[in-house]
């Protein structure tokens, strides 16, 4: 299932490689694509939209409901 969040907070490659590894200790299937001048995180994952987004948050970064 792909999954689209709007993530604030995202200013560098480290703040990429965060997300992403965030997300791949979740889930190590997922595909993650981020966009990072528009804020968007891609997750093409089978895991619950909620858990996700949770994963990212515990990194410190804002997801807009």
């Amino acid at each position: 299932m792909n999954q689209i969040f709007t993530v604030e907070g995202m200013t560098c490659g480290h703040c990429e490689k965060a997300v992403t590894k965030a997300l791949l200790a979740l889930d190590a299937q997922a595909q993650v694509t981020i966009d990072r001048p528009h804020n968007t995180v891609q997750v093409h994952s089978e895991k619950p939209r909620e858990a996700l987004a949770q994963a990212i948050a515990q990194e410190g970064y804002r997801v807009a409901v």
